[in-house]
């Protein structure tokens, strides 16, 4: 029997290219470098030209059934659903990722955050859904079990995700539930090098945004003296460097010293040589984060890693790195002081969380999804 093609379809009207920073695309192509037979890409026409290699690329037209999309749309398609009708916005815009499936071999359509897509799939296909997130906070067990009924499987991203979504299923859905955590390119066999340097260079990574928690790795900063540790900002509030400066970013920096560095929003090929150049990632989240792709994207680079002991973030982590409570600048402050004063301590964090990134590189993950979907 012919092996099913992976075709991944990504949030509607994202970008499957090197140029945004947004998770799932990366997620996708770090699986798809690995998968064989070669899987595809539902893209919508008009995203960036530039894209990954990784896998074949189906395009749809997404122009019109965007056209209109409001907070009062989706708040109708809440309603909808808790009356036992299918969500009418989510439907017409998903309807035209799937234009051409008649067309394609039997394969698993592995929808990406997206409930809403899984009802379309036709029966020649076998539709997985694959939850980065808490998806279906809205949903009520009668309704989740309605879109949800015809699943091949549920991929979740980490255990955290994994109970979130069974509490919102019918029981018997809970069998088709597997976790598979995301990856990271970390091929080589030794840490990678560090510049010598007589300062602890720490690094924020992610949107700018309070819910990141950036002005918490700031005020950790603020409450030490060292002049050896410097820290630099790199984001913004979205996905684009131009992206005007909110007033949550203004305040940062009155927040900052000297010491606090802004750059921001960066593709990703200068945000990895960043995570490659600096000692220590901070991932000082205040939300319950589903995973946090950057603490291995950290690992991988050599950095040693801190993060909130929040959501996903310690399955993330695991014994690699170090975890502190959402929100403490002090605990974090004491976690960088002890950092800067033990180049031994460094050292061992450092290969530490390299091996945990060799051991979550994405040829490991693609073939746990592959078993996960067998």
């Amino acid at each position: 029997m012919t092996q099913r093609r992976q075709i991944h379809a990504l949030t509607p009207g994202d970008h499957f290219s090197p140029r945004t920073g947004s998770a799932i695309p990366t997620v996708v192509h770090g699986l798809a470098q690995h998968t064989r037979p070669r899987p595809a890409v539902l893209v919508a026409r008009g995203t960036y030209e530039e894209r990954y290699d990784s896998a074949g690329i189906i395009e749809y037209d997404l122009s019109r059934t965007l056209h209109g999309v409001s907070l009062l749309s989706r708040a109708a398609d809440v309603a909808a659903g808790r009356i036992g009708l299918p969500r009418p916005r989510a439907r017409a815009v998903f309807r035209q990722l799937l234009f051409t499936q008649h067309e394609w071999d039997p394969s698993y359509v592995l929808c990406h955050n997206a409930p809403q897509l899984v009802p379309l799939v036709g029966q020649r296909h076998l539709p997985v859904l694959y939850a980065h997130n808490n998806l279906l906070e809205t949903y009520t067990h009668r309704e989740a079990g309605r879109v949800l009924g015809s699943c091949h499987r549920i991929v979740c991203v980490s255990e955290y995700t994994a109970a979130r979504a069974s509490a919102r299923l019918p029981r018997h859905l809970h069998d088709v539930i597997r976790v598979v955590p995301n990856g990271v390119d970390a091929a080589s066999r030794e840490v990678p090098k560090r510049a010598v340097s007589d300062q602890l260079r720490v690094v924020f990574l992610g949107r700018v945004i309070p819910d990141k928690g950036p002005h918490v790795v700031i005020e950790a900063v603020r409450r030490l003296t060292r002049k050896d540790i410097t820290l630099t900002i790199v984001g913004s509030s979205g996905f684009s460097a131009t992206d005007p400066l909110t007033r949550y970013e203004r305040r940062l920096r009155v927040l900052a010293d000297q010491r606090v560095t802004f750059l921001p929003f960066q593709v990703r090929s200068e945000a990895l040589q960043i995570l490659r150049e600096c000692d220590v990632v901070v991932v000082p989240s205040l939300f319950p984060e589903p995973f946090g792709l950057v603490t291995l994207e950290a690992m991988a680079a050599g950095a040693v890693v801190i993060a909130s002991d929040i959501g996903g973030l310690p399955e993330a982590v695991g014994d690699a790195g170090f975890l502190f409570p959402p929100g403490d600048a002090s605990v974090l402050a004491e976690v960088l002081e002890g950092l800067a004063s033990s180049p031994q301590l460094m050292e061992k964090y450092r290969q530490l969380g390299y091996a945990r990134a060799q051991s979550m590189d994405w040829s490991v993950i693609s073939r746990r999804l592959e078993e996960a979907l067998a």
